[in-house]
C-alpha cells in the first residue's frame, strides 16, 4: 500500500530525488484508492491504485527508492493503517508489512519477523526484478534495502521493529517450502488453542 502511495507520487511529480512535495501528497490522499484484487491467473491478490492494476509497477526499483521517503509521513501512515485496521476488523486475514504487528494489528493471534542476511536479499530481490525485465545492478539493490531499513528502523512514527510476541523466521538459508511448513506448524498449532477455547471460531479463521 505505501509502495502505491509512493507510485502515486512518482506519478504525480510530488517526489523526486531527495525532494517530496508533503503538502501536496496529503492533499492527493483524498483522490487516491488502494484496492486489492485476486487474479486467478497468478492466484495473487494484486493491488490496483485509482481502479489500474499497479502491482508491476510498485515493485519498480524506482518505486522502492522512493518508499520510504513516502512512508514516514505521518498522516500518509494515519490514512493507510486505518484502512488496514479496517480490513483487518474481521480477522481470518493474513497481513505483511513493517508495522503490522506493532502498529495495525498488535493483538494478532500469530505474528511472524521475517528476517535474512542483507545479501541473501539483495540476490532474490534482484533475481526478481531481473525475471520481470528490470534493469538493475546488484548493488542498486543492496543500496536500497540498506537505505529502507536506515530510515524505516529509525523513522519517528510506526518504526520497524520486532513485536516481543512475535516468532523469527531467519529464512537465510531456508528454501520457500521449508519456510511454509515452519510458518504452517506454528498456524496449527494456534488454530488448535482456539478450537480448545471457542470452537466456532475455527470455521472462521480457517476459511
Amino acid at each position: 500500500m505505501y509502495r502505491a502511495v509512493s507510485l502515486f507520487a512518482l506519478q504525480n511529480k510530488l517526489v523526486k530525488g531527495d525532494w517530496r512535495d508533503v503538502d501536496g501528497l496529503i492533499r492527493g490522499l483524498d483522490n487516491m484508492y488502494i484496492t486489492f484484487r485476486y487474479n486467478p491467473d497468478t492466484q495473487l491478490s494484486e493491488v490496483h491504485l485509482n481502479g489500474k492494476n499497479a502491482e508491476l509497477e510498485i515493485r519498480s526499483l524506482q518505486v522502492s527508492n522512493h518508499v520510504s521517503q513516502v512512508s514516514d509521513i505521518p498522516k500518509v501512515r494515519q490514512k493507510l493503517v486505518k484502512q488496514q485496521k479496517r480490513i483487518a476488523s474481521n480477522r481470518g486475514v493474513v497481513m505483511d508489512g513493517r508495522d503490522i504487528g506493532t502498529v495495525v494489528m498488535p493483538d494478532a493471534e500469530l505474528k511472524f519477523f521475517m528476517t535474512a542476511d542483507k545479501q541473501v536479499r539483495a540476490q532474490r530481490r534482484f533475481d526478481e526484478l531481473k525475471a520481470k525485465g528490470v534493469e538493475t545492478t546488484i548493488e542498486e539493490v543492496l543500496q536500497n534495502i540498506e537505505m529502507r531499513d536506515e530510515i524505516d528502523t529509525n523513522r519517528a512514527t510506526d518504526p520497524l521493529r520486532q513485536a516481543s510476541d512475535a516468532i523469527v523466521i531467519d529464512n537465510t538459508t531456508l528454501t520457500v517450502e521449508e519456510q511454509f511448513e515452519f510458518a504452517m506448524r506454528q498456524v496449527d498449532s494456534v488454530l488448535a488453542e482456539i478450537e480448545k477455547k471457542s470452537p466456532e471460531m475455527t470455521d472462521v479463521v480457517e476459511q
